[in-house]
């Protein structure tokens, strides 16, 4: 099972805004737009494929941590597929620090079930991040 999260804002998370000014005006009032960083109003949602199959999306407001990976994600959702799939499920996250959190190891050992070694900070190998593409477009 391949899974991840990705953060959705209502705002431009790109920080780049394209305008057109004339020569001599770049700091006119009127050419300056108020910015708010990347985490106002949004929306982190969490998925999982497998093999042609796939888990409901999670959508939360707040920010995962240990708990709520542990809580919500591993125990609603991971779980069911593990317990679908029998010993050979193989799970996927990208090592994430609420993925690596204590309570996250010893809930995947109390469950029976395997992580996947993947390298830290890899997205481009993850066939989930393509379906955050999508959504983001």
């Amino acid at each position: 099972m391949f899974s991840d999260e990705s953060r959705f804002s209502l705002q431009s998370d790109s920080r780049r805004t394209f305008i057109w000014r004339a020569p001599g005006t770049r700091y006119h009032q009127e050419n300056t737009i108020e910015r708010h960083r990347y985490g106002g109003a949004g929306w982190l949602v969490w998925g999982g494929i497998i093999l042609g199959s796939r888990t409901d999306l999670h959508v939360q407001i707040v920010t995962m941590s240990g708990h709520i990976y542990r809580d919500v994600i591993l125990e609603q959702h991971v779980r069911l597929f593990r317990g679908a799939m029998g010993a050979e499920f193989l799970f996927m996250d990208d090592n994430a620090r609420p993925h690596r959190a204590n309570i996250v190891d010893e809930c995947l050992q109390s469950e029976d079930i395997t992580r996947m070694d993947w390298t830290a900070y890899s997205p481009d190998l993850n066939p989930i991040e393509h379906v955050w593409d999508m959504l983001g477009r």
